[in-house]
């Protein structure tokens, strides 16, 4: 039997449409692992803001076996995986067979990260994209928390990376390009994701970061979902079928 250290946090693995990055819109299975190194305002797992101490496990989460987590993915019947968490390259001794696995039965494999954590060789050597999303000043976490030099450099050095970052306001915007300036990110693979929960918000801030995309020559993304959030199911209704 499988200790815990063997297997994988778990919150969801569930059948969708991408709603975010370059490969929005397309019909994916999302494995959702359990654990966050940060904790951002604006996170859409709950736990990383409630604490994650609080997370019951057979609730929350469930350490899943490697086979196990293979199965479920597989049995949805489509070829393109998005990995998201939490901060899923946390586990990235448990997902590397897991990804070369999915890998070599044909997956295009997507890895959502905070771009704190560098992928491992392995790991990195599954994966077709990453979409890393750097935190800046608006998820109130302290510059050196949020910032890990060596890992940001290690994502831009790897061809297979978007940057995504979620804004608020004409500031985070001037701190987006300083970031972009110290690290040597591409503005071509550079996203601006406007913050906000309800559509008065996320059209304001559309607006004016539609100006901002065409001066600067970035790409601008809307959080508005194309599957309703209702219709995504919860863990133990995703993992009992």
């Amino acid at each position: 039997m499988q200790t815990a250290e063997e297997q994988l946090p778990v919150s969801e693995i569930f059948y969708s449409v991408q709603g975010e990055g370059v490969h929005s819109g397309t019909p994916s299975v999302f494995l959702r692992t359990y654990r966050c190194n940060l904790s951002c305002t604006w996170c859409d797992s709950k736990y990383t803001w409630l604490g994650q101490d609080k997370a019951r496990q057979g609730v929350d989460y469930a350490p899943m076996p490697a086979s196990e987590v293979i199965d479920r993915i597989s049995s949805y019947g489509c070829k393109h995986l998005v990995l998201t968490g939490g901060e899923p390259l946390l586990h990235q001794r448990v997902l590397a067979p897991i990804l070369a696995s999915l890998k070599s039965s044909g997956f295009f494999i997507e890895v959502e990260t905070n771009g704190t954590v560098a992928p491992s060789s392995d790991l990195e050597e599954s994966v077709d994209c990453f979409n890393v999303s750097p935190k800046i000043s608006n998820s109130l976490i302290e510059e050196g928390v949020r910032i890990r030099p060596g890992s940001l450099r290690a994502f831009v050095r790897s061809e297979k990376s978007w940057f995504k970052f979620v804004v608020c306001d004409q500031d985070d915007v001037t701190e987006i390009e300083g970031l972009l300036s110290e690290f040597g990110i591409p503005r071509d693979r550079v996203i601006l994701m406007p913050e906000g929960i309800d559509t008065a918000t996320l059209l304001a801030r559309s607006t004016w970061l539609v100006e901002v995309c065409k001066d600067k020559g970035f790409t601008i993304e809307s959080q508005e979902r194309i599957i309703p959030l209702l219709e995504k199911p919860k863990l133990f209704s995703a993992l009992s079928r």
